[in-house]
């Protein structure tokens, strides 16, 4: 390894160090970062009741004594649904499938965005008006209703397939941020020394222009995992998930449905809770970020 190699990573590592100093002291952060860790031990925890007896799977597990919504007890902490299942198996694993949604969902849209953006500000012109151009009209359209439209017309739709539909409609919004950084990085010094060193335009891309926008779109990621959990919830609410699946919107449409709505607040009230708190983890954890990418909102902080 080389010496300049070596200095790379050793300055690397400091920024990280640095970064996470930063974010470690804002409370709004520390919080959201605690939030996360609870529903990650949730989501992790998911697999031991089906582990304890049969009769805790979340989807085909039923008490055999239990026909009817019953409340909290030493067997079932959280109570049953109408038909026996145990709630509390049932939340755990919509943990899992929030995590599942969210960060696949804000993940995928954020790889479109980002390669999209940078192709756009970096190439300029013909290609840079056309590709956001058609981000134009992707951020325009109702996606929330596009994808209702589609579940009417081919019935419930897989979990993988609401996962991408929420991707291909969320990048746009990434798309414009990261073309307005590549336009300004791409008249710096140090992408002039690489094309006259003889880098390839892919090179510069991924080698220089990349990593300085990477940062700001893992910031847009966190937001992107919070309209995820939400759409998926709202789908599965209004009837439209995968019936395969148990989240926390197919509870919630399954009290709904069976008109448990205000007979059962121990159904309907934890997974909502649940949905409002994950999604508070995640915009608090972006806000925190945020403050840690933007030295001036560091500065206005202090002021206040």
């Amino acid at each position: 390894m080389s010496k300049e190699t070596r200095s790379q990573k050793s300055y690397t590592w400091q920024r990280f160090l640095e970064g996470w100093s930063l974010f470690y002291e804002n409370l709004v952060g520390r919080i959201g970062l605690i939030l996360l860790l609870v529903f990650g031990l949730m989501a992790v925890c998911s697999y031991i009741p089906p582990l304890i007896d049969p009769m805790y799977h979340p989807m085909t597990g039923v008490d055999p004594d239990v026909f009817r919504s019953t409340p909290p007890s030493a067997a079932h902490w959280l109570g049953t649904d109408n038909i026996g299942r145990d709630l509390l198996s049932q939340l755990l694993t919509g943990a899992r499938i929030a995590f599942l949604v969210g960060i696949s969902a804000a993940f995928m849209s954020i790889v479109f965005g980002t390669l999209i953006g940078m192709i756009a500000g970096y190439a300029g012109r013909l290609t840079d008006s056309l590709l956001m151009r058609f981000a134009d009209m992707i951020m325009v359209m109702p996606s929330l209703l596009v994808v209702l439209l589609l579940s009417s017309l081919f019935g419930q739709l897989n979990i993988w397939i609401i996962v991408l539909l929420i991707a291909l409609f969320r990048w746009p919004g990434i798309s414009r941020v990261i073309r307005a950084q590549t336009l300004s990085l791409k008249e710096r010094p140090f992408i002039d020394t690489a094309r006259v060193a003889g880098a390839s335009n892919l090179r510069i891309i991924f080698r220089h222009i990349l990593p300085n926008v990477l940062p700001m779109a893992l910031l847009y990621m966190t937001f992107r995992v919070t309209s995820a959990i939400i759409v998926e919830a709202a789908l599965a609410f209004l009837g439209f998930g995968d019936p395969n699946t148990v989240s926390w919107g197919m509870m919630l449409q399954w009290v709904w449905k069976t008109g448990h709505m205000f007979q059962a607040p121990y159904w309907l009230l934890p997974p909502g809770i649940c949905i409002s708190l994950i999604t508070l983890a995640f915009y608090m954890i972006g806000r925190a970020m945020e403050e840690v990418l933007d030295p001036r909102l560091r500065k206005e902080e202090q002021k206040v």
